[in-house]
């Protein structure tokens, strides 16, 4: 690794715009916005994946491995991910930080505390709840509805035993029921993560909904007076990050909300500033097309200050197509272009991989009207492994696109659902609880009809349903409740039986982490 004060040289941050946290970490000081704005934008690709096996594609290994290539070719790159949860870690899939020669350093650091980001989100979210229930022990003054409060506490591991839990409201022994979701979900990383500077963020808390009362009046962070201690405590976490990938390419990394149940892509600000000092953007979104890419495109990108994407990089592998079969890559496809973006795709290749198999993968893809699908090696050697796909990725920058939004804001709640569940999913149908249609009513009579959709749904299946692979056509989608993320400017449906709190597998991947009498990590990859 190089010093993080070189590789902020190399993309024309100054020395005095960085935060050091140690020799190789550094915030970024929002500072620097102003003096950057009247530079040319660069390119903006974004790297999401067909329906995914539960143990990844090689997503983020793809996206580092494609700012390094692009790199190798004299452009100036600069990557953009998310930052890892700990959930995760320690948990099936292990480390977010790549893999093999396609790595973000310092890896250890990155996986495990990093700057203390996710720390200071938990702990401004769960200020807010400890205000809720103060709140609720001193009289109640707004006459909050104890069965109606939104906020949960969050906690930043996968634990089960937390998804249900009772909280003590006063002395008396009264208790309300409740419950923790693992932070990624949270809103607050929401807000993080869509805020566009310091004002927006301490906006965008003030307008968290809390609560409602008992006569369904929104209750709001700002009216519990906790809005502004909140975003204090995020007061550093608000700058992004900027690493190294394991060949000195510069990656800023920053939030980290779950593409399954948040909108799962990294911060617009971590966007914004790559933009004006990269000729190539590469960032990730999680989990497949109609996960994390779906939210980009129809929430992230409607922030101002944020241009839509060039194309995009939709990563395959056979282990993939083994399992959903060649019809789900070609509805991922699909689904990119229904945005008007031109895309290639990335084969990222294992040692088991056939020639036949992978002739066969490149063939399908460009018959389904990708502009290209190339191998790549990026794991095993780095960016000599993905300069053909960083090829790929000029050629298709160099070519018009024309990106649009799947829905109109002004279209209603349901509307929106439906065209994201009919063209993106391929469902036949939409079915509403009764919770969920009267959500629907609540909401649009408060005035959030206009905000867009955020679908909190399974990322192993286009349907909700896990088990269900390949490319399901004309199931009926269960909305079982619609929540509302008002700081951060979307509505969340749950779609089957997801989630916000995960659990452990039967094997975590923790058991394999050790740190040595030296001090040196081991098994964290």
């Amino acid at each position: 690794m190089k010093s993080i004060t070189v590789i902020a040289r190399q993309i024309g941050i100054k020395e005095s715009e960085l935060e050091l946290y140690g020799k190789y970490k550094a915030k970024i000081s929002l500072s620097i916005l102003s003096r950057i704005k009247k530079r040319p934008l660069g390119r903006y690709v974004v790297v999401t994946t067909m329906t995914p096996t539960k143990f990844g594609e090689g997503k983020t290994v793809t996206t580092i491995g494609l700012g390094s290539g692009l790199s190798r070719l004299g452009k100036k790159s600069v990557i953009t991910l998310r930052q890892p949860s700990m959930g995760p870690v320690f948990g099936l899939k292990g480390g977010g930080a790549g893999g093999g020669r396609s790595k973000v350093e310092p890896s250890e650091d990155i996986n495990l505390h990093f700057t203390g980001d996710m720390h200071a989100v938990g702990a401004a979210n769960n200020l807010l709840c400890a205000f809720i229930d103060n709140h609720l022990a001193r009289g109640n003054r707004l006459d909050i509805d104890p069965e109606a409060i939104m906020a949960r506490r969050t906690l930043d591991v996968s634990d089960r035993a937390l998804r249900r839990v009772k909280t003590m409201l006063g002395d008396d022994g009264t208790y309300r029921d409740t419950g923790f979701d693992i932070t990624a979900a949270s809103e607050v990383m929401a807000i993080l993560a869509l805020a566009s500077g310091r004002r927006d963020l301490r906006k965008r808390i003030g307008r968290i909904i809390a609560a409602f009362t008992r006569d369904k009046r929104p209750v709001f962070a700002e009216d519990l007076k906790c809005a502004g201690a909140m975003a204090a405590i995020l007061k550093d976490a608000v700058k992004p990050n900027l690493v190294q990938t394991s060949e000195c390419v510069p990656c800023i990394m920053h939030a980290g909300p779950f593409a399954n149940i948040a909108h799962g892509n990294n911060s617009v600000l971590a966007d914004m500033i790559a933009l004006r000092l990269g000729d190539y953007v590469i960032t990730e979104s999680g989990f497949g097309v109609d996960c994390g890419a779906e939210k980009l495109f129809d929430i992230k990108c409607r922030v101002r200050g944020l241009k839509p994407p060039d194309g995009a990089v939709l990563v395959c592998t056979t282990r993939a197509l083994k399992t959903h079969g060649a019809g789900n890559m070609r509805k991922h496809i699909e689904n990119i272009k229904a945005f008007g973006l031109n895309l290639v795709v990335a084969i990222n290749r294992f040692p088991s991989d056939s020639k036949k198999d992978l002739d066969e993968i490149k063939k399908t893809a460009i018959r389904a009207g990708a502009e290209d699908a190339v191998i790549s090696e990026a794991r095993k050697k780095g960016s000599r492994g993905a300069v053909q796909l960083a090829k790929a990725v000029i050629r298709m920058c160099e070519k018009k696109s024309s990106f649009k939004f799947l829905y109109p804001l002004e279209a209603p709640i349901k509307q929106k659902i439906d065209i994201i569940a009919k063209k993106i999913y391929g469902a036949r149908e939409v079915r509403y609880s009764g919770d969920a249609e009267k959500k629907i009513t609540l909401y649009e009579g408060l005035g959030y009809g206009g905000l867009p959709v955020n679908m909190a749904k399974t990322h192993l299946s286009l349907s909700h349903d896990p088990k269900i692979t390949g490319r399901p056509e004309g199931f009926t989608l269960p909305i079982r409740d619609v929540k509302i993320a008002a700081g951060a400017g979307f509505l969340y449906p749950l779609c089957g039986e997801i989630r916000t709190m995960p659990g452990l597998p039967a094997a975590p991947r923790g058991e394999k982490i050790d740190i040595d009498k030296n001090g040196k990590i081991t098994g964290l990859s």
